[in-house]
């Protein structure tokens, strides 16, 4: 299955769990269209001064990879810098909150598994 950009479902999230601004979800596929539990995967567009608020992944894995710009990633317990070409991963009841603090989008793809 090939989905092309321009054809992918495109929404915007204000105050997305939480987090501060506007964050554009693209689609790559929607959940029915797998054949594993898979609650999200999607390209996350966070302008400057966005960010996704503290959430936790009770029975589920969420990857998040960096594929553009930079920002603070906090997992309840540190705040780390991530920038391109970084990979995070977040499950087994664990917390996790970013935001974009740069002066460019910051993109993420980002999967959800769920068990």
């Amino acid at each position: 299955m090939i989905h092309k950009k321009d054809d992918m479902a495109v929404e915007e999230r204000p105050n997305m769990r939480g987090g501060p601004g506007k964050v554009s979800v693209r689609h790559y596929f929607k959940p029915d269209e797998f054949k594993a539990k898979c609650r999200i995967c999607a390209r996350l567009t966070l302008p400057p001064g966005a960010g996704i608020g503290t959430h936790k992944h009770e029975t589920e894995d969420e990857i998040f990879l960096i594929l553009k710009g930079e920002g603070m990633m906090d997992d309840g317990t540190t705040k780390t810098r991530v920038r391109e070409g970084d990979a995070i991963l977040t499950g087994n009841g664990a917390s996790h909150a970013i935001t974009n603090d740069g002066r460019t989008d910051l993109e993420i793809a980002a999967v959800v598994m769920c068990y």
